[in-house]
Order: structure tokens, then sequence, then C-alpha cells
């Protein structure tokens, strides 16, 4: 491969290679491809490892001697609360287990904010003339859908590798009370496999903020999720912010979708006594309690947080050569050529690919006409808008390891015809 970058090339050997890669995309297309990156689903062979869980409990009553087939029990077996608590690095008065979503606790807590207001809110956040967000990009696609449905303003940030710009973040919510909170996700950011350092945690913590209710919406969905033998810890929020006088700004979220059933998971919410008090409070409204049954199969399944933990070897043991070939082949195909760059995560569940600035959505096109879908252009951004059309979540777990070298192999042709025909005009 010719490793001079294309911005370099003349305009008849640019010319050349347009051509050249034309025809290597025409015959992309004669294959059939049919190859999904789309989202950070669980391969069957990782859902596998938890096949066990459909022959458990093995009984029916928690170490309370408590009957979980029957009503109750609002904030979830105490066991497993305890298990996770350990994990999360809390104490178990602070956690309550639900449901199998994380994403249905945080709309949970948003909805209650808006119409009831928190703990510390004057009033509900709907009477106030505006709410705004501060989002760190590229993030979460769902996240910023969620503030999109609820009328809440969103203001970017940039993410970096080792959290969201603290500054930024600091310089936005200091003198306007229109900003009611923020999203972080701390531990192998999706996408860009961040982990939020201990110094920019204490900042977030600490910063004044202009609305005295002002929420850090810290969803550790990838806490576990570790690549490597060298695994991050995530920063213990919750004491930070109670440190900093701030106890009720952190609500934590996190879940066991990628640990056993992305389906029929147990979904984890952390925080201050009186947040999680409030938050069963409106629960309890519309809930008598969560899927104890489950709960309790969880508890049976890992039997400890060291349970947990060797349980996750296991998925990397899986998932980490995926990661790799997509490294892999990147590297061989596009490295020099000064058209992508892209990050080597240590955890997580996504490639960050940045591609040649207004780019990014052809190359989308090109590799969904050639039978590769990818997340679109811009998801990672509020109200999808990448305003330099360069990135590309990639989320390679769910195919087996040869349809990820061939997706990848597709993905990196679009790349380089996109770049192709931008830099010619």
């Amino acid at each position: 491969m010719n490793a001079q970058p294309l911005a370099d090339l003349s305009p008849d050997d640019l010319a050349a290679l347009l051509d050249e890669k034309r025809a290597a995309y025409e015959d992309l297309k004669t294959r059939g491809l049919k190859l999904d990156l789309t989202r950070g689903k669980p391969s069957a062979e990782q859902l596998d490892l938890s096949d066990a869980l459909l022959r458990l409990p093995s009984g029916t009553r928690d170490s309370s001697g408590t009957d979980v087939r029957n009503y109750g029990g609002l904030a979830g077996l105490t066991e497993l609360r305890a298990m996770f608590a350990e994990l999360l690095w809390v104490e178990p008065e602070q956690v309550v287990a639900g449901g199998n979503s994380s994403l249905s606790m945080m709309r949970d807590c948003l909805v209650d904010l808006m119409l009831f207001g928190g703990v510390d809110s004057e009033r509900p956040w709907s009477q106030e003339e505006t709410v705004r967000f501060v989002c760190p990009v590229p993030g979460y696609d769902r996240h910023f859908t969620l503030l999109e449905s609820l009328g809440v303003e969103m203001l970017t940030v940039p993410m970096r590798k080792d959290g969201p710009d603290a500054e930024a973040v600091a310089a936005l919510v200091a003198d306007d009370p229109t900003i009611k909170g923020m999203w972080v996700v701390p531990t192998y950011a999706n996408p860009t496999g961040a982990t939020v350092s201990q110094e920019v945690a204490a900042r977030l913590a600490a910063m004044p903020a202009a609305a005295p209710d002002f929420k850090i919406f810290w969803d550790n969905a990838y806490a576990l999720h570790h690549l490597t033998e060298e695994e991050a810890k995530s920063a213990d929020i919750l004491s930070l912010a109670a440190a900093a006088g701030h106890p009720h700004r952190p609500i934590m979220f996190a879940s066991t979708s990628k640990i056993t059933f992305a389906g029929a998971g147990v979904a984890f919410l952390a925080a201050s006594t009186d947040n999680v008090a409030w938050y069963l409070d409106h629960l309890g409204k519309g809930s008598i309690g969560p899927d104890k049954v489950n709960q309790l199969r969880h508890v049976e399944f890992f039997g400890s947080a060291r349970g947990v933990r060797d349980h996750m070897v296991r998925h990397r043991e899986i998932i980490a050569p995926k990661f790799a070939e997509v490294d892999r082949v990147l590297t061989e195909r596009l490295g020099g050529l000064g058209v992508a760059t892209w990050n080597n995560p240590q955890g997580g569940y996504f490639v960050n690919l940045d591609v040649l600035p207004g780019t990014a959505s052809r190359v989308v096109e090109l590799a969904g006409e050639a039978g590769v879908a990818l997340t679109p252009a811009g998801s990672s951004f509020p109200l999808k808008q990448d305003p330099d059309d360069t990135n590309i979540r990639l989320a390679p777990t769910m195919p087996p390891l040869d349809e990820v070298t061939e997706a990848m192999e597709a993905v990196a042709t679009c790349v380089v015809l996109a770049a192709a025909e931008k830099l010619a005009g």
C-alpha cells in the first residue's frame, strides 16, 4: 500500500487512485455482504456464558427469607445491592436494584425531575422557562434522544482522553441557572473509550453551578467491560461530590445488560440516600417492586462481586480479539494516508473512527450500499448533527471474528474512496 498521505498526491496520482478505489468498491458491491456494526450488542457466544441463568434460581427465598415470587422490595434484593455496591465503589444503602434497563431508570429520573423537581430543587424543572443539559461529544446517542424527547436543550463540550473538558463545563454552568445537568459515561465512554480521571471527576463534583439542583447523570454502563488485564477503575463520584458539599449532584446508573442477558439483566441506580429515597418515593407510585426472581437468579449465578469480575474475564476473551482485528485492519489499510484516526480502546464496546472532515456521511452511505450497516453519521452528537461530518462509531462485538474482518476491510475501502472523492473535488 502507498502510505503517502492522500493530500500530498499530485492531481494525476490522485485521479489514478480514485479510479483504483472506485473499481475496488464496485468489486466490493458484488460480494453480497450483509454485515452489521450498528449497535453495541453482545454476541451469541457472550450470551451463552450466562445460560445457567435459565436454570435458576434454585429456590424462592432471598437471604432474609422473603419470598421473591411475591410483591414488595421496591429497592431490590439486599444481597444483589451489596454485590454491586462493591463493584461500583458505593455503599449498599445508596443502591437500588431495578428492572432490566438502566435507560428506563434514567428516563424515570428525568421525568420525575421535570414533573416534581429533585430533593434540592426550588420547583419542578418543567416550570423553568428553559432546561439545558451539557453533553460531552462524541457521546451516546440514546442520551441525546432522551433529552430531545423531553424538550431539553443540549450544549456540547469536547470529550477528551481524561473525560469531559471540565473547565468548559465549569464555565458553562457557573452563571447559567438553566443548565440543570450533564451526561457522563465515566469508564470506557461510548464511543471514545475514554475514562474520566480522578482530577476531572473531582472538578465536576466540586465546581460551582448556578442551578442549585444541578445533576450529573453518571452512566457507568461499561465499568466492568475491560479489554485488557489492566483494568480502569471508575472515579468515586458520589464520595467526591459529598466531600465537595454537593451530595445530591450525581446519580449513577449501571446494569448487567452486557454482562448477562441484554434483555433480561438487572439495572442499578446509585446516589445519595436522600436521592435514593426521592427516586423510590416516585417509583412506588407506579410499581410494587422489581422482578426479584430475576434478581435472585443473578445473586446465585454470580455468588459474589468476585464472581462478576471473573465472568467479565470470559467476556474479554471473546471480544478483545475483535477489537484487535479492527485496529489491525485499519492500521494496515489506512495508516499513513492521513484520512482517518481511531482509538484502540482498553474497554467498552466501541471504536471511535474519525474520517476526513466532510466525508463521514459518505462513508456510511458507501458502506451501506456495499452491504455493511454502520451507525448513521452524526449519531454521536445531539440532534445527529456532527458539525464536521467526521465521526463514525464502530461496534464490533456482535459479529463473528471473520465478519469483523470482512466489515473492516469494506469500511477501509469506503473511507479511502470517500476521501479521494473529497480531495479530487
